[in-house]
């Protein structure tokens, strides 16, 4: 009749309408005209019909007539909109009455609409498709209602909007709860402001005042004490509006619980800023300290410093007990050192609540540059016995014992300092000038403090410029070996020789005390000692060749290259490629070195005395080895260091400790050789004391291979184990 429904054309199911009417035939005709649209009707003759059947199922519009005997259209109407799922549902009036009482009536009780009765289905038609339009937009809307407050729940979010008095402040319910609130209460700015913690309450008052004054965009977070009294941060933002007339009326925005969002973004910030181990500011911080401090220090006229602190022997406790233990001692340095001063942890930049001449104080702190190196600032200070007096108080708490695994541990730190505006006018250039003095002072001995001195920058540019020529001196072939003899001194004969390396560097030969360290340092001491391993194999041979001499040679290797697993077969390589046997080599490793990585070492030991070459423990007496461990270790020989042997005859201590030594070798069958004897008092204790065996200038210095054989010559008291005596002749 009318086509087919609106809403069968849109594919949905077609609606289900009730028809409530106690004329039968106006029930027919009506049903049936519904019916032809592709509508469900369900039909009753009276009110209390209809709210029976309510009761079970809900329809999608009612259609009630006005006037029915018992309960009218207008009772029904009242009484469904009390019924579960009713408050929503429309609802059209029929009535046959046109006047405008009725029609205020019906819409008194509750009614969408109302229709005429009269025969003009089309217009009837037009008004259910109009309500059931209605009520399904309203379904939706009232979905994505629900939906965005689930979602405003999930973000714990909430809107509001404040207008002048008398209205103020209105809090949706999403945003009374992410205040703690129950949507049915009321808050309004005053109490708003009171939940505030501290002097946030203040500061928050004061912002409301300016926005206001300015009708700008409000943007904030506060903390919030909620009524079971937690703290929370919230994220405020609101908009102003305006009216026609342009003038301000009021602001409408949200605010946020943004508490666990903070919680990680300051967690992210302190994993950046923050070293993870001690704690201490890292890196990026100190140096963005460091830039503000020196910025506030241009801007005012005073001077500021930086410390640069880096821990002595660090390495040994490291290799020794362990990376956990390493740690441990960094954790409880770090804490001692930020004790020495006022440290700060402030992250965030500097707030306006802080006194802008007093704010560069928040700055001050220790951090952790890297590895075993601190870095402490002072932004701020008078002189420079300020910063030293702060360094020396440093150097004090680190010289204290730590604890770790039960047993007590020392170290000592070497501080290195810089001043503004005197040694630098940037970060970069005040960091490298306190390294250079740091290093100055690792080249004293440690242990020490240095302010940096203009002169220290040639020094550490001297030492690069070494480093480099270090080098290109195994390149060039600038290295060579000088050889000191070691004399049995009741025999009257060489025993051997000790090869010691010389660089000769142009017209200038230096001595090792000036470039071993350096070559340890850079790791060239490995390839410095294969190169002389092969040297000695080939001056054996020569000396053998030329003037009959069979010598052996002691070289002096680094503990690293005992390590190596290669080692035997470079030494057997250069003993078989010059033709010599494995017995002229020996190897000597000083105690400290011995002792430092000695499980690495010992079983390089076995390997080398089962092949035939011998070992000797150098500078026997300065370090810390262990008895039980002298049994284990392959050894042939130990040589009593110089500085037992320079107060022999002079002070009993050391005479007590060269015989302890002396006893100790003879008992373990050990040969002893004394090193560094430069006269005729240090000779007569030792023979006294059994050690027969010595060198040092008393008898000879370090000769060049060539100058042996002369000398050799020239002394005609000690003998020499020649195969051909009459090759010298």
């Amino acid at each position: 009749m009318f086509g087919q429904s609106e809403e069968d054309d849109e594919g949905r199911s077609p609606a289900h309408i009730l028809l409530v009417d106690d004329d039968e035939i106006n029930l027919l005709l009506t049903a049936t005209a519904l019916r032809e649209q592709g509508l469900q009707v369900t039909e009753v003759t009276s009110g209390e019909a209809a709210l029976r059947l309510m009761q079970q199922w809900t329809p999608q519009l009612v259609i009630l007539d006005a006037l029915m005997p018992g309960m009218d259209g207008f009772a029904t109407c009242r009484q469904l909109r009390g019924l579960p799922g009713g408050e929503l549902l429309p609802v059209l009036m029929l009535t046959g009455l046109d006047d405008d009482a009725s029609i205020e009536r019906a819409y008194d009780a509750g009614a969408n609409d109302f229709f005429v009765k009269s025969t003009q289905w089309s217009l009837l038609i037009g008004r259910v498709r109009n309500l059931l339009r209605a009520a399904r937009v309203q379904h939706e809307l009232m979905c994505s209602r629900a939906k965005l407050a689930r979602a405003l729940d999930l973000a714990r979010m909430g809107s509001f909007d404040w207008r002048p008095a008398p209205r103020g402040l209105r809090l949706e319910p999403e945003a009374l709860r992410v205040l703690g609130r129950s949507p049915r209460q009321t808050l309004g700015l005053r109490q708003m402001l009171r939940a505030l913690v501290g002097a946030e309450r203040h500061g928050m008052a004061a912002l409301l005042r300016e926005v206001l004054r300015h009708s700008t965009v409000l943007d904030t977070d506060a903390t919030v004490a909620l009524p079971d009294g937690r703290r929370r941060i919230i994220h405020i933002e609101a908009e102003p509006e305006f009216n026609e007339q342009g003038s301000l009326c009021g602001y409408t925005g949200v605010l946020q619980d943004v508490t666990d969002r903070r919680m990680i973004e300051d967690k992210i910030k302190r994993l950046a800023n923050f070293d993870a181990l001690t704690g201490l500011p890292n890196r990026r911080q100190l140096i963005w300290r460091a830039e503000r401090a020196l910025e506030h220090a241009r801007h005012q006229g005073h001077g500021f410093a930086l410390l640069l602190i880096d821990l002595d022997r660090f390495k040994g406790i490291n290799d020794t007990l362990g990376h956990g233990a390493g740690d441990e001692l960094l954790v409880e340095i770090g804490r001692r050192l930020r004790s020495c001063l006022n440290h700060s942890d402030q992250l965030s930049d500097l707030g306006s609540d802080i006194h802008p001449l007093r704010s560069h104080r928040v700055l001050e702190a220790v951090g952790r540059l890297g590895g075993d190196e601190f870095v402490a600032l002072l932004p701020e200070v008078d002189s420079e016995a300020q910063a030293e007096a702060l360094a020396e108080a440093m150097l004090r708490v680190a010289r204290a014992p730590v604890l770790l695994d039960g047993r007590e541990y020392f170290v000592t730190a070497s501080v290195g300092i810089s001043l503004y505006p005197r040694d630098g006018h940037t970060v970069v250039d005040l960091l490298r000038n306190a390294d250079v003095a740091m290093y100055s002072v690792k080249s004293a001995g440690r242990n020490a403090l240095q302010v940096y001195r203009p002169h220290l920058a040639g020094m550490g540019r001297q030492k690069l410029e070494l480093e480099s020529a270090l080098h290109k001196a195994l390149e060039r072939g600038e290295l060579v070996l000088h050889y000191q003899p070691k004399v049995e001194v009741g025999g009257n004969r060489v025993t051997g020789v000790e090869a010691l390396m010389r660089w000769q560097r142009g017209t200038e030969l230096v001595l090792p005390s000036e470039f071993i360290s350096l070559a340890e340092e850079t790791g060239l001491i490995v390839p410095m000692s294969e190169w002389a391993i092969r040297e000695a194999a080939r001056q054996i041979r020569n000396w053998r060749d030329q003037f009959g001499l069979d010598l052996s040679v002691a070289i002096n290797l680094p503990s690293r290259a005992f390590e190596r697993t290669d080692l035997v077969d470079q030494i057997q390589h250069a003993a078989l490629l010059h033709g010599v046997p494995l017995r002229s080599i020996e190897l000597e490793i000083t105690e400290t070195g011995l002792m430092k990585d000695l499980q690495e070492v010992i079983p390089a030991l076995h390997r080398l005395t089962q092949s035939g070459v011998g070992i000797s423990i150098d500078d026997f007496g300065t370090g810390y080895s262990s008895l039980a461990y002298l049994t284990q270790l392959p050894i042939s020989e130990v040589k009593i260091d110089r500085s037992f042997i320079s107060d022999l005859g002079i002070t009993e201590r050391s005479s007590a400790v060269v015989t302890a030594i002396i006893a100790l070798a003879r008992s373990l069958g050990l040969r002893v050789i004394a090193e560094g004897v430069e006269n005729d008092r240090q000779r007569e204790v030792l023979c006294r004391l059994g050690c027969a065996t010595m060198q040092g200038f008393l008898f000879a210095e370090a000769l060049p291979a060539q100058d042996l054989p002369d000398w050799l010559r020239r002394v005609h008291a000690p003998k020499w184990p020649t195969s051909e005596l009459m090759a010298l002749g």
